[in-house]
């Protein structure tokens, strides 16, 4: 499994697994495979960045002798400060002074697009400013056909890790930079969505900035 994520001064722990590979990928910022190396001790491999030496993510094998098999299933796992704790034991105790941070923080919310402008660059792609519920508007470069300006929709934050196993990072599109992404019903992998380009969007009377919990809201598409 292949995990890639944004490298952030805030806290950001992405954590799936892989029942396959009886591996716990922990990720915590951007990997490249040409900047990157790994070092191994027992059943913990630690990689980092290579220029910068900066902790990159942590792969734990055999993770149910750390975490208990209830907390473990494929794809993405949600993990409390207790685990991360066990975590941080098993890192420790493997001989490494690297320690993870509980991440708990939202990465799909509901976001107001309170503005939209052409990409200079493209005939397709449009300049999204998106209030997601922080002080500043986030910019999102998007491509969707239904866009518009007024519209509540699904904004995967960056460190979001999507049901196709891809995570969002910051990035730029055709020289326009773009801090995150919003989402189709099909990128969610909701029951019945259209496998068609389109954004979710989502009832007026929606909160901003609150997390996205489909079994909450009346969802149509």
């Amino acid at each position: 499994m292949n995990l890639k994520s944004v490298r952030s001064k805030k806290t950001l722990l992405i954590t799936a697994f892989n029942h396959r590979l009886d591996c716990l990928f922990a990720v915590v910022g951007q990997d490249s495979e040409f900047t990157e190396t790994s070092e191994t001790k027992g059943r913990v491999t630690v990689i980092r960045d290579t220029k910068t030496g900066t902790l990159v993510g942590v792969n734990f094998f055999a993770p149910a002798q750390i975490l208990g098999s209830d907390a473990l299933h494929d794809g993405q796992v949600q993990l409390g400060a207790a685990d991360v704790a066990k975590l941080n034991a098993a890192l420790a105790a493997a001989g490494f002074s690297d320690r993870l941070e509980a991440d708990t923080k939202p990465r799909f919310v509901i976001g107001f697009v309170k503005e939209l402008k052409k990409h200079p660059n493209s005939d397709h792609l449009k300049i999204a400013q998106v209030d997601d519920g922080e002080d500043k508007l986030r910019q999102i470069v998007v491509g969707s056909p239904n866009v518009a300006e007024g519209q509540k929709v699904v904004v995967a934050l960056p460190g979001a890790f999507m049901p196709s196993g891809k995570i969002i990072w910051p990035g730029e599109l055709r020289g326009v930079s773009s801090y995150g992404m919003l989402c189709a019903p099909r990128e969610l992998a909701l029951p019945n969505a259209p496998q068609k380009p389109g954004l979710l969007i989502l009832p007026e009377d929606a909160e901003v900035g609150a997390p996205f919990e489909p079994a909450k809201l009346d969802l149509h598409y």
